[in-house]
């Protein structure tokens, strides 16, 4: 079983499954943990129109899908903020493939994306409840840092140099 990154458009059908994978799981955790109960369909339906992901295309951006032996099973998204800072955003694995190395392929692959439209800096923003993304990050050279946004469910902050 091998893993492929390549660049994905945001509006294809797999960037859209994954997207929908990626916001249910995210949203469900939330809600359990601090109202018990899961994301409203409603609410989903509404948000994930809300944030298509036309942001991450060039020449500002790039959305990156990870296959498993040629199955989609992942993305992660690069937008630049300013010509020398990019952020990382929805990296995401499906639970059936996680623990196999793909999510350090993928945010490498998302860091040499950054490169390629010039960054020299990564920042990314999770919550206390994604200890797994947390322990990632810190595992790849992410040192956590200052808030940088008004995300209401940002809760981490963190940075990486792009050398």
């Amino acid at each position: 079983m091998t893993w492929t990154i390549f660049p994905e458009p945001y509006d294809s059908p797999v960037a859209a499954a994954l997207w929908r994978a990626y916001y249910t799981e995210v949203s469900d955790r939330w809600y359990l943990l601090h109202e018990g109960r899961h994301t409203d369909p409603d609410e989903l339906e509404r948000e994930i129109a809300r944030q298509p992901g036309a942001d991450l295309t060039p020449p500002g951006g790039q959305l990156l899908v990870a296959r498993y032996d040629g199955t989609p099973a992942g993305a992660a998204g690069v937008r630049l903020l300013d010509a020398a800072t990019a952020e990382l955003t929805r990296v995401f694995l499906k639970t059936s493939v996680r623990g196999r190395g793909g999510a350090a392929l993928l945010v490498a692959a998302a860091e040499e994306a950054a490169r390629a439209l010039g960054a020299r800096r990564m920042i990314l923003d999770t919550r206390s409840d994604l200890v797994e993304a947390r322990a990632l990050y810190a595992r790849l050279g992410y040192a956590e840092t200052e808030r940088h946004n008004d995300d209401p469910y940002a809760e981490h902050w963190f940075t990486k140099p792009l050398h």
